[in-house]
């Protein structure tokens, strides 16, 4: 199983353009119990980088990227706070 499978919550941004993946990742990160995980499957090419900033500026952990199995990025945070 990967990280993405067991995360706690699956946001499927596809589609989605730079700002709205980290819109949707900071509204719905409260859902989460801290210590979960988030996996945010983005075809922003913006999201790669977006999304670890969006983390080290909330003090979240940004636990890395996997592949989705249509190849899309899926980019996981765990819930820090």
């Amino acid at each position: 199983m990967t990280a993405a499978e067991g995360a706690a919550l699956e946001l499927d941004c596809r589609g989605q353009r730079c700002p709205l993946p980290v819109i949707e990742l900071g509204r719905r990160h409260t859902e989460v119990p801290v210590g979960g995980t988030i996996a945010v499957a983005s075809t922003d090419v913006a999201a790669r980088v977006d999304i670890p900033a969006w983390c080290r500026m909330r003090g979240q952990e940004y636990v890395g990227e996997e592949t989705a199995p249509d190849g899309v990025p899926v980019f996981l945070v765990r819930r820090s706070r």
